[in-house]
């Protein structure tokens, strides 16, 4: 058994907590590592992991030892293997304890998922720093070589057994305060702030086919809000606009999130974490990435987009890149929407498809352990 120290820096939302939580939990369990999270956030953790005490300096859960990354900081012994996630700044303290020990530490740097062709040939190289290590960079992806992606053990499995049970569905919506209604399709959002949203709205509302929208408490609900042109929106307002339902619901638990998205038809979802769930869901997504200085984002977005629709029927493939560059430029939408939302029924049989290949491929917190097991 090995030790390992992760240390997440929260920026500005949830994403870098919620890869390096999930990463964490799964070395512990499945692969019997010792592992810190050192965590600068609490409060933020504490709104994925409502378990988890804020206050708390140290505290284990999940056969996690999470611990307060505070500053200044107070040196302890470094692990085995360090993880800086998404390239946050180690302390210097810390450093020199990985460099003083009998084997100096193995030190990672886990980098943000892409699908650019380009990290292959970056990805496990080795980087030497003035301190006298060598940091290697480890990229997450959906080809080889990368780093894989984040899938727990039986993941695929539990989904497909709840999705095949109409009741598993409707007890856990009713958990929520949730009643879906006969015909009616579901949606999840969770999106950053995005002037394309009312174009879209107003598409659901005129549909013929009437769509519930679940909203997680997050960025976007105040564009929801003037969308309704109501002044605030609070967890369990439900408010109807012709063929659309907007109900608001908490912000809740990784898991319990996992089993939102597998009962939504579609969902919409921003960032990192959220967009890899919802590919393991098997349901149509609509991915809102995180937007970066001088549009760097969008040749992520390319190249997500490109792999993604390389095994689709051309037309499929058309409308949802027409719809994907749409919401992501902010506007546009008008037509978009139709045509693919009359191809929803072969989409989800396409995504079922792409979980499928995607879940064929070693997970990223294997891909780590054989990475150290080499390493030694």
């Amino acid at each position: 058994m090995a030790s390992w120290d992760i240390f997440c820096s929260v920026v500005d939302n949830y994403g870098d907590i919620g890869v390096t939580w999930r990463l964490a939990r799964q070395l512990a369990a499945e692969h019997g590592q010792a592992v810190r999270l050192w965590v600068d956030e609490p409060q933020a953790f504490a709104r994925i992991c409502p378990r988890a005490d804020p206050a708390a300096h140290v505290q284990c859960l999940d056969g996690v030892e999470v611990r307060a990354w505070g500053r200044p900081w107070a040196p302890v012994a470094a692990a085995d293997v360090v993880i800086e996630a998404f390239a946050c700044e180690l302390p210097e303290a810390h450093r020199q304890a990985m460099r003083e020990r009998k084997r100096p530490s193995l030190w990672l740097n886990l980098e943000y998922l892409s699908a650019e062709e380009w990290i292959g040939s970056c990805h496990a190289l080795p980087s030497l720093q003035a301190c006298g290590l060598s940091k290697y960079f480890f990229f997450p992806g959906f080809r080889e070589p990368s780093g894989g992606l984040l899938r727990e053990a039986g993941l695929l499995e539990r989904r497909r057994r709840f999705q095949a049970s109409v009741s598993a569905q409707d007890e856990f919506l009713a958990s929520l305060g949730v009643r879906r209604k006969v015909g009616e399709r579901l949606i999840s959002l969770f999106a950053y702030e995005n002037p394309a949203l009312p174009g879209w709205l107003e598409q659901l509302r005129d549909a013929r086919q009437p769509s519930l929208l679940l909203v997680p408490e997050g960025r976007v609900l105040a564009d929801v809000a003037d969308w309704l042109r109501v002044a605030t929106l609070a967890v369990g307002d439900v408010h109807v606009r012709d063929a659309l339902r907007v109900q608001v619901l908490p912000f809740m638990a990784q898991d319990d999130y996992d089993r939102l998205l597998w009962c939504c038809d579609l969902n919409a979802v921003r960032g990192e974490d959220s967009f890899v769930r919802a590919q393991w869901a098997g349901r149509p997504l609509l991915w809102h990435i995180y937007r970066q200085e001088e549009e760097a984002h969008l040749a992520k977005l390319e190249a997500f987009l490109e792999l993604y629709c390389a095994g689709l029927p051309a037309d499929l493939a058309e409308n949802l890149r027409t719809f994907w560059l749409a919401w992501n430029a902010g506007g546009g939408l008008a037509g978009a929407w139709e045509g693919l939302e009359r191809q929803l029924p072969e989409w989800r049989r396409e995504a079922q498809r792409w979980a499928d290949e995607q879940g064929m491929r070693p997970d990223l917190a294997a891909r780590l352990v054989q990475f150290y097991a080499d390493w030694l």
